[in-house]
């Protein structure tokens, strides 16, 4: 946690702090308590997380305003969804999500769009049109929203282990080419902390808000054109150098390391057996929309996709209270549900199987996409 704003605007730590949680969320007490001693400023923020998780959802059903009642917000989090009510109170402007190959769960590139509160439920929504986004039914057009505020989000690839080993073979960049920090600049809390010299231009210049996103590789062509594919230590100044940009729009900054980003697995491929876990794919697959569609194919998408959780969610309540052949045959004059008994009832998945994965998933029909996405990471 850190001033990157002119000094005397706010206080300053004897050194830099670094908290430890075990649940990512944990680290939101931290953090408040850094705005509310004036450590931190109360907006403007940029937030720099290293995760092979965005942490990106909301949580779906939480009133909007619960995010100015910080001890009902603690309680309401998890780990997939509380950067965003942050986004929301006003705190984050600038999210920039580092994540490593494996992590495909937000495109590439720059996304700037608008959280707000949807008029119509009180809940919080955005309109980014990300599948990510999409699949768990968050979108709404900016004109159903109030109280808007503007997230910048890059989301960044960065491979660590092939630029480390490469590092020791491209010590001899010269010092000259690397992105420094202002050492000048006075009653700044750490070195770490200082401001950073570098190129004055805006991240979203050529992007409106609400706009379709531009790829960090189109936006930084020029600049890596220079630069050999294999050459990874190229590349990571590339990176170093965006992410020094966006911490300049920011009044102060936030790092942000989940040790995931090193290495993670998918708990579900142990909870459940492959069979278990192509139906539960079957069963929450998401239908994307076209790549063109119109403001009226995304609300479309966005309300199948709601009804298609809620059906589910629905059906397992059902199922655990009594699970037999009648109650899944019940299902097939359903239209959304009529997979149901057909992955549940086939020949190769008897009752049994039922039992076992109703058991394991309790009475929460609402999964991370790794099970609604085939591909998907462990968490998101």
């Amino acid at each position: 946690m850190s001033s990157a704003g002119p000094p005397g605007r706010l206080r300053s730590y004897p050194a830099l702090p670094v908290c430890v949680v075990e649940d990512h969320q944990d680290v939101l007490p931290f953090i408040y308590r850094a705005i509310g001693s004036k450590h931190l400023p109360a907006s403007n923020i940029s937030f720099v997380h290293f995760d092979s998780h965005p942490d990106l959802l909301i949580p779906v059903n939480m009133p909007a305003d619960m995010v100015f009642d910080k001890e009902a917000l603690f309680s309401e989090l998890s780990i997939e969804n509380w950067i965003m009510p942050v986004v929301y109170a006003g705190h984050f402007s600038q999210v920039i999500w580092l994540h490593p190959s494996w992590a495909q769960q937000i495109k590439e590139g720059k996304h700037d769009f608008l959280v707000g509160k949807d008029t119509s439920t009180t809940t919080i929504r955005v309109t980014s049109t990300d599948h990510y986004y999409l699949s768990d039914g968050l979108y709404v057009p900016a004109d159903q929203l109030e109280n808007q505020k503007p997230l910048h989000l890059n989301v960044i690839l960065v491979n660590p282990t092939e630029a480390s080993s490469s590092q020791e073979e491209n010590d001899e960049i010269s010092s000259a080419k690397r992105p420094k920090l202002n050492t000048d600049t006075a009653n700044t809390t750490t070195a770490c902390s200082s401001k950073a010299e570098v190129p004055s231009s805006d991240l979203s210049d050529s992007k409106a808000e609400g706009g379709e996103e531009k790829t960090f590789a189109q936006d930084k062509l020029e600049s890596l054109a220079s630069c050999s594919v294999e050459n990874h230590a190229c590349q990571l100044m590339e990176i170093v150098e965006v992410v020094l940009q966006v911490l300049q729009k920011g009044d102060a900054y936030v790092l942000d390391i989940d040790l995931d980003f090193f290495s993670v697995k998918n708990p579900f491929k142990e909870m459940y057996t492959q069979e278990e876990y192509k139906i539960l794919q079957e069963l929450y697959s998401f239908k994307k929309p076209d790549r063109n569609s119109t403001e009226e194919g995304l609300l479309d998408c966005v309300e199948n996709r709601v009804h298609q959780l809620e059906d589910l969610e629905a059906a397992f309540a059902d199922l655990c209270d009594n699970d037999d052949e009648e109650t899944l045959k019940r299902f097939a004059s359903y239209p959304r549900l009529v997979i149901l008994p057909q992955c549940l009832l086939g020949a190769v998945v008897q009752l049994s199987h039922v039992r076992i994965l109703l058991y394991k998933l309790g009475s929460t029909a609402r999964l991370p996409s790794p099970i609604m996405c085939s591909g998907g990471s462990a968490r998101e």
